[in-house]
């Protein structure tokens, strides 16, 4: 695998080796030791999958200690433009975003460490998206963040107004955000 640092320390590009020819193609979508080669000394508790029709936004997500998780994205089917916000209180890049388009061509994946909120805006019908996280679900620790706050400033690339769940309508500003995690 090929970690590809951003321009917000700790949050990589993971571009794996693929094999494909006539039959198709293979590749390793999580290796332990790659992680650990890159300091990432993680253990994944937890997988998730959503399936999502074109124009579908969700998050920014996140969990608060104890609960918080980091997460390694990727889609299986489709394409999304990918998001994540640093909110590490203390970080040069606090409330800084990247983004970045994954999809099942470019087989591109992100990590994404805790102290981050995460959202994604699906580009195509269909789009089947996963995610490995670091710590389980868990409710009661659950924040998140406007998905068009305009200080954070995230640039969705959209023309018409996104499928918005009502509790992602709710989300808090990040002026008014009280940060859990230090940098």
């Amino acid at each position: 695998m090929n970690f590809i640092p951003t321009e917000i320390r700790d949050l990589y590009i993971v571009e794996p080796k693929v094999f494909s020819d006539e039959r198709g193609y293979f590749f390793e979508s999580f290796q332990e030791k790659d992680f650990l080669d890159m300091g990432i000394n993680l253990r994944f508790t937890q997988d998730n999958q959503s399936l999502s029709s074109k124009g579908v936004l969700r998050g920014l997500h996140m969990q608060k200690p104890p609960y918080e998780q980091g997460k390694l994205v990727r889609v299986v089917k489709g394409s999304v433009l990918d998001v994540a916000v640093d909110i590490r209180e203390g970080s040069p890049t606090y409330g800084k975003y990247f983004s970045i388009e994954l999809s099942e061509e470019n087989f591109r994946m992100l990590w994404i460490p805790p102290g981050f909120a995460h959202g994604f805006l699906t580009l195509r019908d269909n789009t089947i998206f996963t995610y490995k996280c670091t710590g389980v679900y868990n409710k009661d620790s659950e924040l998140s963040l406007k998905w068009d706050d305009p200080d954070i400033g995230i640039q969705w690339g959209i023309t018409e107004e996104p499928i918005v769940s009502e509790k992602d309508k709710k989300a808090s500003n990040l002026k008014y955000f009280k940060s859990p995690f230090k940098y």
